[in-house]
């Protein structure tokens, strides 16, 4: 099954391409119906959001707006379930392109990863996605330990039999990986993720 990239930005009336991904456009939620429109009706049943936050105060160390209620993903999922209520919606849970120095999760002052922190961020990011109405929260970070985190979360919730959990962090060194980090605008600030 065809899962379709959108990168969605917090500017509703976007609509830029991307020139490292050729024909693929950020866009903002102003814009996608009519995009998914012909898509749709051609066959398209499945769709994958990232967001692109592109306001001057949109990042910082925490990636706080990542699961803000009137951030780009969570205003896209309540707009396509509504206009299309038959679109499998999933979204990418990470916080490289809401933290300001681009990494995948909170990190400690010496610059390495504070993995207890990253982890329970990552969940409550998930859990806005889920709890939006995404029909699969899919953590793209490599944290140790955060599917069970947000799977338990989920089950606490109640939620857990209505969303699926896909982990796909397996690209990291992969040759796409390098051309969705510039179309989200994540690049990190300093070292990679070769680790």
């Amino acid at each position: 099954m065809l899962i379709y990239p959108l990168f969605i930005t917090d500017n509703p009336d976007e609509e830029t391409l991307i020139p490292s991904l050729p024909g693929q456009y950020r866009r903002g939620i102003n814009k996608l119906a009519a995009f998914l429109e012909p898509l749709l009706a051609r066959g398209l049943k499945s769709v994958i959001l990232f967001g692109v936050p592109l306001a001057a105060n949109a990042k910082d160390t925490f990636g706080t707006a990542a699961d803000d209620p009137s951030g780009p993903v969570i205003l896209a999922i309540r707009l396509l379930r509504r206009r299309f209520p038959s679109l499998f919606i999933s979204a990418d849970v990470c916080l490289c392109e809401y933290t300001s120095h681009g990494h995948c999760g909170i990190l400690r002052d010496d610059g390495s990863l504070n993995n207890e922190l990253s982890v329970d961020r990552i969940s409550d990011v998930a859990m806005a996605y889920a709890q939006a109405g995404a029909h699969c929260v899919a953590p793209s970070d490599m944290n140790d330990g955060r599917i069970r985190a947000i799977k338990l979360k989920l089950i606490e919730a109640g939620i857990a039999h209505q969303v699926v959990l896909m982990s796909y962090s397996a690209k990291f060194s992969g040759c796409l990986y390098g051309p969705f980090r510039d179309a989200a605008g994540s690049c990190p600030e300093f070292g990679d993720r070769k680790w």
